[in-house]
């Protein structure tokens, strides 16, 4: 087992936050960090985060805009000259202009926004008029599950992946990958062509793995399925292996021995400069969860999603804010875990969205209080697409939401256009959640669960994003969300009191 961090890079990280505390005495910053599995809506998080930061929106439960306290905010110039810089201004005109959601996150990008506001105190408002300046760090998810693998070495990751491939909600996705391994003896002699069949394989298998169908979410290696730059090279060219318990030490110049190298070679260039340069240097953290995606997909995805989320948390740095621990060793002090895509449903439903979140992440989100950080769960829309109605059907009035589906969406054989408005009731979600885990901890004792008919009746549809509003005097207005304030409010409502 190698340990997450060496002596050596918890010096580099002291020296880099030493670096960032001597900045924070003219101006003091925070850096949030932004994440989500695939399709979670990072991107229009941020997006509409800043948007109505700059543009004054409505943030009614959050304290500096709602008290008037927060005079401005506006957009500054990159401060990591190594990392990509957001790019707002094209995901703005995305949403906003063509109403349509912008590009999913990619890379590791970063937006500095400097907010200035007047303190809650009056002593400190007697010193003059607060700065702070917001650092959003945005970052695919899939890449965090891949920090637990700097604990494991080749043959527990070949042994953790091989069982998951072969259990029978995942064997005949992965069956080409399977054919594939049943084939290679770890044994032989190390064989470039293997290896990229092998990899090639697994990694057809990881991206099928995550489509809307099956809508899994355990896929490491994350750079498998957003390789950039380094698409072909051995460190991404590895797959595991089939390794028997008692193998003992792969010999050298086995095929086994390539893939351990290469695997190893994965952490060391991919997986350690992630956590060294960006991950360990987060004050706080937002994961955004596509539920709803899951509950569709059926109960093997809620099964999947409820282990990466575990999986996710393992690999944060939890731990209580002081002066002296933000110099020596950073920790993540607030934890917020959003359940996106709220105004997919309506709002009669929104506590029970929480609820489901809150089961999944349950044990996760326990660990990280036990170690001192604060923890929240909440349903949101980042930005809202939907608007909430009465219809009347069958002689029944059943909250239902009004929006425009993307085109190609579909409700019983009906697809639409992506200009027809149509009202739709998405279903119920259960009003307590340990019902809908106890079906599914039944389903995996091998007896078929009664999930899948029991959620049939529920459909949720992607909309377009919404027209804007605008004021009688003609001004346009931010774009509207579903307690995107609240979730301000936590991640920054302390530092600008």
């Amino acid at each position: 087992m190698t340990p997450l961090t060496t002596l050596a890079e918890e010096a580099r990280l002291t020296l880099a936050n030493l670096t960032d505390a001597a900045s924070d005495l003219t101006v003091p910053s925070l850096r949030l960090g932004v994440t989500g599995l695939a399709r979670a809506g990072k991107t229009v998080f941020l997006t509409a985060l800043v948007h109505n930061l700059v543009h004054g929106g409505r943030l009614p439960m959050f304290s500096a805009a709602a008290g008037q306290r927060m005079t401005g905010a506006r957009l500054q110039p990159q401060p990591d000259d190594a990392v990509p810089r957001f790019d707002y201004e094209t995901h703005v005109e995305a949403l906003v202009g063509e109403r349509i959601w912008p590009q999913s996150t990619r890379q590791v990008s970063e937006l500095r926004l400097t907010i200035e506001y007047e303190s809650a105190s009056y002593i400190h408002r007697k010193l003059g008029p607060g700065r702070l300046h917001l650092d959003l760090i945005d970052y695919p998810g899939e890449w965090l599950l891949d920090l637990p693998l700097l604990d494991k070495d080749y043959d527990a990751f070949s042994a953790e992946a091989v069982a998951r491939a072969r259990k029978e909600y995942r064997s005949s996705i992965a069956g080409n990958y399977l054919e594939e391994l049943s084939q290679a003896d770890p044994n032989s002699n190390e064989s470039e062509q293997t290896a990229q069949r092998l990899s090639s394989s697994f990694k057809s298998y990881l991206s099928a793995c995550r489509t809307d169908t099956h809508a899994l979410s355990m896929l490491p290696p994350g750079r498998f399925l957003m390789p950039g730059d380094l698409d072909g090279s051995p460190a991404l060219t590895f797959a595991p292996l089939d390794i028997p318990a008692d193998a003992g030490p792969a010999r050298a110049g086995t095929l086994r021995a390539m893939m351990e190298r290469r695997y190893e070679a994965y952490k060391t260039h991919v997986v350690r400069p992630f956590f060294r340069n960006h991950f360990a240097r987060l004050d706080r953290q937002i994961v955004l969860v596509d539920v709803l995606q899951a509950l569709n997909a059926g109960p093997h995805a809620i099964q999947d999603l409820e282990i990466a989320l575990s999986e996710v948390l393992s690999a944060f740095r939890p731990g209580r804010r002081s002066w002296l621990s933000s110099i020596l060793s950073r920790k993540i002090d607030r934890i917020l875990f959003a359940a996106t895509k709220a105004d997919h449903l309506h709002r009669s439903d929104h506590d029970r969205l929480e609820k489901i979140t809150k089961r999944l992440v349950a044990r996760a989100a326990d660990r990280a209080r036990f170690k001192g950080a604060d923890v929240d769960v909440l349903a949101m829309a980042a930005v809202r697409a939907t608007r909430e109605a009465t219809v009347r059907h069958q002689g029944q009035d059943l909250p239902a939401i009004l929006g425009t589906p993307l085109t190609g969406e579909a409700v019983n054989g009906e697809a639409y256009d992506g200009d027809t408005e149509i009202a739709m009731f998405p279903g119920d979600l259960p009003e307590n959640p340990d019902s809908l885990f106890k079906e599914l901890e039944s389903g995996s004792e091998g007896v078929q669960p009664p999930f899948q008919n029991t959620f049939s009746e529920l459909q949720f549809l992607r909309f377009r994003p919404p027209e804007l509003d605008t004021t009688a005097e003609g001004l346009t207005l931010s774009l509207p969300h579903i307690r995107l304030d609240r979730a301000l409010e936590f991640l920054l409502g302390d530092r600008l009191a």
